[in-house]
């Protein structure tokens, strides 16, 4: 507490009047509140990361990156609170896989771009909020669009039902879990609820499972092969949206808003965040992958990021 409160009084030194009207402002686009001591201390976070942001973008300008940073409503946190509440990705290497590979189907042409939203595969961009459930987006969002390539409806699914229902399959909740767990969890259980009739809740809760509010069921799944970015594309381009996972740990990373991200310090092994590709392409002779992240509409372009394909497994 000691380490706190002297925290706060170096933030009451060093915070810029400067920044007054803007901090109001953020703090009413954010709609957040503070009791006095926290407003200090996110105060001069948020100062930080201001200076970051700003840092970077006129190395953008300088050509020095091939993206740019932006505020957003996560821009009051430090990193380690970032990467603890918002990340929730947990490899586990002693569960036992799907245990197949996925194969690219004979005589298919992959095209050199894809997008999947604009074939209604994919649903708004949702918010985890304060919750290592990244994993759980990730998997609704993958199932999202194999119903709606079955059924032709695109349905919400229930991220709280995971939270809630997936732990005797291995899963933490809100501490975080595995989309292989999640999708197993949904061929054993025979289905998981839809978004309307499960509403998330950011918190853990206990399972509230209904039989007749299943939105979508799986039959299983497959898995991709590991570091295989060429496999990756022809997934995405003959199946849908697909559910990987990055290294999200980077304040560039946090700090996204638009452009091919790529950061030399990102690793392509230690993976913490759950995401979906929703897609690839190119752009000024530079290919990336498409990837719809689960941090609300505030964060990157619009809730997506653009990632470095075929660039040494950028991230993982």
């Amino acid at each position: 507490m000691k380490v706190f409160l002297l925290c706060l009084l170096v933030a009451v030194c060093v915070a810029d009047p400067a920044f007054d009207e803007y901090w109001q402002r953020y703090k009413d686009n954010h709609n957040k509140q503070y009791d006095e001591l926290q407003e200090k201390y996110r105060r001069i976070i948020w100062e930080k990361n201001l200076h970051y942001v700003s840092q970077h973008n006129l190395e953008a300008d300088l050509g020095l990156h091939t993206f740019r940073l932006g505020m957003n409503e996560y821009s009051d946190l430090s990193v380690d609170e970032h990467n603890k509440y918002l990340n929730g990705y947990r490899p586990n290497h002693n569960v036992s896989r799907g245990g197949s590979l996925f194969l690219t189907p004979d005589n298919i042409q992959v095209p050199t771009e894809k997008d999947w939203r604009k074939e209604g595969y994919v649903t708004d961009v949702k918010n985890q909020g304060h919750c290592g459930s990244c994993w759980a987006f990730s998997a609704t969002g993958s199932l999202e669009g194999q119903h709606f390539k079955k059924t032709g409806k695109l349905v919400s699914l229930s991220e709280q039902n995971l939270v809630d229902c997936s732990t005797k399959e291995g899963n933490h909740g809100c501490h975080g879990g595995l989309m292989d767990l999640a999708f197993e969890y949904i061929k054993k259980n025979g289905g998981i609820d839809t978004e309307e009739s499960y509403p998330y809740q950011e918190k853990d809760e206990i399972c509230s499972f209904k039989r007749a509010d299943v939105g979508a069921t799986d039959t299983g799944f497959v898995d991709i092969r590991k570091d295989d970015e060429q496999a990756l594309m022809e997934a995405v381009a003959t199946v849908g949206p697909i559910s990987v996972a990055i290294d999200a740990g980077r304040p560039t990373f946090h700090g996204y808003r638009y452009g091919i991200y790529e950061d030399p310090e990102c690793s392509p092994t230690k993976l913490d965040h759950g995401v979906l590709v929703v897609g690839y392409g190119e752009m000024e002779g530079r290919k990336y992958w498409l990837i719809k992240n689960s941090w609300g509409d505030s964060w990157g372009m619009e809730g997506y990021f653009m990632m470095a394909r075929d660039h040494g497994n950028m991230c993982g």
